[in-house]
This record gives structure tokens, sequence and C-alpha cells, in this order.
């Protein structure tokens, strides 16, 4: 039977960070945001939400080695080329301005991926393996873009 904690305080801790991201696709680590985010709070036990706030980015929790980033580059830049023919690159047939990116290949990207991770929370700690980290990817750089933690769970 699961432990049902008495005696605790729930709170929730919110925050918004804005980063400035390279060209391209750009793969940003995000581990010392999150754990000072997670000291800032207090919290002891819950859960650690992050999410991109973006079309064009997204989220991830895998190792954060330089070969395995300069593979996913390529493997994503094989997978959807910026180059090839999309309807949203019409930009004079969109209602939007006309300085408007030619980006459909990055909303793409990000919709194969994931725009938010949950990593749980145990005594302080968060609970992702030795080789873990999160990882934002720019995907329609470079910009100035936000992403939003948010933390629940005991003091």
């Amino acid at each position: 039977m699961p432990e049902i904690s008495q005696n605790k305080s729930m709170k929730i801790h919110t925050k918004v960070h804005t980063l400035t991201t390279g060209k391209d696709i750009d793969l940003i680590k995000l581990d010392d945001v999150v754990s000072q985010t997670l000291q800032e709070s207090g919290i002891s036990n819950g859960m650690l939400i992050v999410s991109s706030r973006h079309t064009t980015t997204a989220l991830t929790i895998n190792e954060y080695e330089e070969r395995l980033l300069v593979d996913v580059r390529s493997y994503l830049n094989r997978l959807v080329p910026s180059d090839d023919k999309y309807l949203h690159n019409d930009i004079h047939l969109r209602d939007c301005p006309l300085d408007e990116p030619e980006n459909a290949h990055s909303h793409i990207i990000a919709m194969l991926l994931s725009s938010s991770e949950v990593v749980p929370i145990v005594n302080g700690e968060l609970q992702t393996g030795k080789w873990q980290s999160v990882i934002l990817f720019e995907l329609d750089g470079p910009r100035e873009r936000t992403v939003n933690i948010q933390i629940i769970g005991e003091v």
C-alpha cells in the first residue's frame, strides 16, 4: 500500500527562464537551470515539469554527449530537410508578417519530439539517470526563448 504522508505541506513553485539560443538546430543543456530552480523551491518530494513555450523548440531527456548531439542534428536535418517544399513556407499566402521565417521544418521536428518533460523528485534530488540531462532543442534560431519550470510537491 502506498505511503500517505501527513503533516507535510504541498507547494507549487513556478519559474520562467529566458535563454538565448544559437542558430539552426541548437541543443542546450538545462541541468543547471533545472537544479537551481529545484533548490530555490524548497520542495523535497514531488515532480518537476519543464515545458517549452514555443512551437519551434522541443525538450527531451537524454545523454548530452557532443558526438551524439552531432548525430541528432544530422539525423533531424535528413529526416525533415529545411529546403524541402512546405505549404507553411508560402508566406505570401498566409496571414502573417512578410518577414515571417520559412520554418515549416522546425515546426514539424518540434511535433515529432516533445514540448515538456516530467522528472520525479525524491528527498530534494531529481531522479534522473547517471547520463541523463534535460535538453532544449532550438529548431529555428537564433532566438530568445522561454522555458517554464513548475515544481509541485511537499516541502
